[in-house]
């Protein structure tokens, strides 16, 4: 398994970061969607908290990165 130090978890991660910033959202504002406190997204993107399957779909929607592009990337 893959740890959160690993180079494809943090692609997925500065992914997940970019387009977030790029839709102009906070941390805050995203943590609100998910029902969240804006720490989880603080800890995701730093590396201290990993995220599930799940997790991982529901922000990619959120913040607009195509799921299938990103798993196509990590899987070569």
């Amino acid at each position: 398994m893959a740890s959160v130090y690993s180079e494809e978890y943090q692609r997925v991660i500065s992914a997940l970061k970019s387009a977030r910033k790029d839709r102009g959202l906070t941390q805050a504002q995203l943590a609100e969607a998910l029902g969240k406190p804006q720490s989880f997204i603080a800890k995701v993107e730093n590396g201290e908290r990993r995220l599930d399957v799940v997790e991982f779909v529901h922000l990619a929607r959120l913040v607009g990165v195509d799921l299938y592009k990103i798993m196509e990337e990590i899987s070569k």
